[in-house]
């Protein structure tokens, strides 16, 4: 199975070095991830909402070893959130955000992460958006879920990530589907073992889709985050039967990926928000898009000969 081997690869150094400096590299990661710096990403977000669409923006970088390095990841943020004022697009553009960048597995990492992260979430409500924590390997989760209760209580449009292959999530998400939450629901990235999550793709399916019921038979806002044509049509049916209006939930695809799709569903009156990370630790974030569904090579060759 490539997805295993791929997710291997990402937490190899002589493979980052060797992918990073691969002539062919470049121009498929600008594919999907349109810039190193904000001001590289800015026209981005101009043109996506532009078409009537809507983002979430993340600083990629996941390795953090010092305090230090969780600091300026914070800073990070909150000069993306200054910019987003100074566009004017604070109601268009949220921030998806990984707790590990925060500090999370330093020494005391918990409160790290939570101290770094709060002033971020301060800002960002200050122009009137939000921020979605990321869901990162299972070992994280009661941390981040924790922390997420801490920032709802003052901040209680804090949205959070829940990951269908594992086998705590159904629970997770009757817990979490209740008034005024913001789940987003992915299938997952990370390798994770036999104990803990689903391993083959068709239970992961089926995973998924009795989670995104729960979601959509609560009180709460579902965020469908998936590319399969197949769950996109079940979240419609499921939205449907739940009685819900198009503004109460929404799609949300990679930036790069089905271009057309965020914009067919947008014209039929669905939110659709596009994830679009930046910055120059890249290389993490990539190999997790191929690893997630290793379909999604074709699309990165495909990448190279034309643009959807």
């Amino acid at each position: 199975m490539l997805g295993p081997v791929i997710l291997a690869a990402s937490r190899s150094d002589k493979m980052r070095k060797l992918v990073s400096a691969a002539p062919m590299t470049k121009p498929v990661v600008n594919r999907f991830i349109p810039g190193e710096t904000l001001d590289q990403v800015v026209p981005i977000v101009e043109e996506t909402v532009g078409k009537g669409l809507e983002l979430t923006l993340d600083v990629v970088g996941e390795d953090i070893t010092t305090p230090e390095q969780a600091a300026h990841a914070r800073d990070a943020y909150l000069e993306l959130i200054e910019r987003l004022k100074e566009l004017g697009h604070g109601t268009k553009a949220e921030m998806s955000v990984k707790l590990s960048m925060f500090g999370q597995a330093l020494e005391g990492g918990h409160e790290l992460a939570l101290a770094n992260v709060r002033p971020v979430v301060e800002a960002a409500a200050a122009i009137g958006t939000t921020v979605t924590l990321d869901a990162e390997d299972h070992t994280t989760l009661d941390s981040m879920f924790a922390i997420h209760e801490e920032l709802r209580k003052d901040f209680p449009e804090t949205g959070c990530v829940i990951q269908a292959y594992l086998f705590r999530t159904e629970a997770d998400a009757r817990r979490l589907a209740a008034a005024g939450s913001r789940v987003r629901i992915v299938k997952g990235a990370y390798k994770e073992p036999a104990e803990v999550a689903y391993q083959d793709k068709s239970e992961i399916d089926k995973a998924y889709v009795r989670i995104l019921r729960i979601l959509m038979e609560g009180e709460g806002y579902p965020m469908i985050g998936s590319h399969d044509p197949r769950l996109i049509a079940i979240g419609q049916e499921l939205a449907r039967r739940a009685g819900r209006k198009l503004d109460e939930y929404e799609f949300q695809m990679l930036y790069g990926i089905r271009s057309e799709e965020h914009l067919r569903l947008a014209a039929e009156g669905h939110r659709m928000r596009v994830y679009t990370a930046y910055g120059t630790d890249w290389y993490g974030y990539f190999m997790r898009r191929l690893a997630e569904k290793p379909a999604n090579l074709l699309f990165f060759v495909r990448s190279m000969i034309t643009k959807n």
